[in-house]
């Protein structure tokens, strides 16, 4: 919006005259002459709101002492903040929580089941058990433990010997079941992300980034919110030992449930963290932190910042009509273009009407155009910052007319020439 300045005004100031009856004897001085009247001064003109200036700045993230981190919006998917999100870091334990998506998801394939006995073999109880130095779960040599224990052991008392015991049961071995949480990493969209092991213990290729870490946490919450509530559970049981759960966000503060903590020499301290008040969860991930203390006092400080400095809006619903335009060649005259999904924004509290959306799509659509195909973009920003792309699609079929239609319809597109390039114009705000 242009800004407007009120006008100068000119001001006359003058001075008051001072008479005095002058001494006996003496000659009054000749008369001065009149002064201008003064005049009051005009009022300024009221301030044009400057927009955004009622919601007031917000301020940068806060210093967080880690090799990398983000906070992350879970409804929109959208950074709020980062630093070295992309960077390739060791997962260390944080890597269980992709273990125990893969094993969720396998489950829900009706390939394994909750209540399946896994074997305890050697390499999980020697790799992972109580003879290492690692987190464990203290499970039998030879023993078979219920999966749902495993399950439970992993998450919360962060067993390197769970995890195996559950890769094996669920793929055979440990191998290849690192190769089904590539793939599944892969359907998430982790792209920076490798993994040999289903615990997190150090291996050169074996390797994730803060981002990709966010992806997952929103992924699990999002795929598996029943088995995500395992991950709020502050203490297990097993064989006559009691752990604790090592996120100790869970006990400083009741809107976190979840996710996972990691660490080793060469990762550092790392924490994954969720936390919902009200309408709104935030993901935080912190990794490399100089101790387990700092990354929890980071990970609080990123979601109090977030929910403090951001909210999240829907903007438009999916299938809901945002344009109309004509349908040249078409056996209908007009042809509804909208976007397949809801569209959430997540932008600074008290900026809403500061949101500009636009649509970008061809100046003239040419039947024939299928249901569901990209026509276009929808595009939201806040100032000059891009927030949302999504695809502009067909919301109905867009057949081609009869052949008066399309015959009468070409003499008129060549009468009017190129229509020009693609055409940009204001889409309405949703609720």
């Amino acid at each position: 919006m242009p800004f407007l300045f009120a006008p100068a005004v000119l001001l006359a100031f003058a001075g008051a005259a001072v008479h005095a009856e002058p001494p006996a004897g003496t000659q009054a001085p000749a008369a001065t002459p009149a002064l201008p009247t003064p005049q009051p001064v005009a009022k300024p003109a009221p301030a044009i709101p400057v927009p955004g200036a009622s919601a007031g700045p917000t301020p940068p993230a806060p210093a967080i002492d880690a090799k990398s981190w983000v906070l992350m919006d879970y409804a929109s998917g959208q950074v709020l903040a980062e630093s070295n999100m992309d960077q390739r870091v060791a997962p260390a334990s944080i890597t269980k929580v992709m273990t125990s998506y893969v094993v969720s998801a396998e489950i829900a394939h009706g390939k394994i089941h909750l209540e399946d006995p896994v074997f305890i073999s050697e390499r999980a109880w020697r790799s992972g058990g109580a003879g290492t130095d690692g987190s464990t779960s203290f499970l039998q040599l030879n023993s078979k433990v219920a999966l749902k224990d495993l399950l439970y052991g992993m998450i919360i008392q962060s067993g390197n010997d769970a995890a195996i015991a559950l890769a094996e049961h669920t793929a055979g071995s440990e191998e290849t079941f690192a190769q089904l949480m590539n793939q599944y990493a892969a359907k998430i969209g982790m792209t920076g992300t490798h993994y040999v092991d289903a615990s997190g213990l150090p291996n050169p290729d074996h390797y994730t980034t803060a981002h990709d870490v966010a992806l997952l946490s929103r992924a699990l919450i999002h795929d598996f919110p029943e088995e995500y509530k395992i991950y709020a559970i502050k203490d297990f049981e097993w064989n006559g030992i009691k752990q604790h759960n090592r996120n100790t966000l869970l006990w400083r503060d009741e809107t976190v449930d979840g996710i996972k903590t990691g660490h080793t020499s060469e990762a550092g301290y790392c924490l994954a963290t969720s936390a919902k008040r009200g309408d709104q969860r935030l993901i935080a991930v912190v990794m490399g932190a100089p101790s387990e203390k700092q990354r929890a006092d980071d990970n609080q400080e990123l979601l109090n910042y977030g929910f403090r400095f951001f909210e999240t809006k829907k903007l438009y619903a999916a299938n809901a009509p945002l344009a109309t335009p004509e349908l040249w060649k078409g056996a209908v005259a007009n042809l509804p273009l909208g976007i397949s999904e809801d569209v959430l924004v997540t932008f600074p509290r008290g900026r809403y009407t500061d949101l500009k959306a636009s649509l970008e799509m061809p100046a003239r659509l040419v039947a024939p155009i299928g249901k569901g195909q990209q026509v276009g973009t929808l595009k939201v920003q806040l100032d000059d910052k891009m927030l949302v792309q999504r695809p502009l699609i067909a919301l109905d079929q867009g057949a081609e007319g009869g052949f008066f239609k399309r015959l009468s319809d070409g003499a008129w597109m060549w009468f009017k020439g190129d229509a020009g390039a693609n055409v940009s114009s204001a889409a309405p705000k949703g609720d």
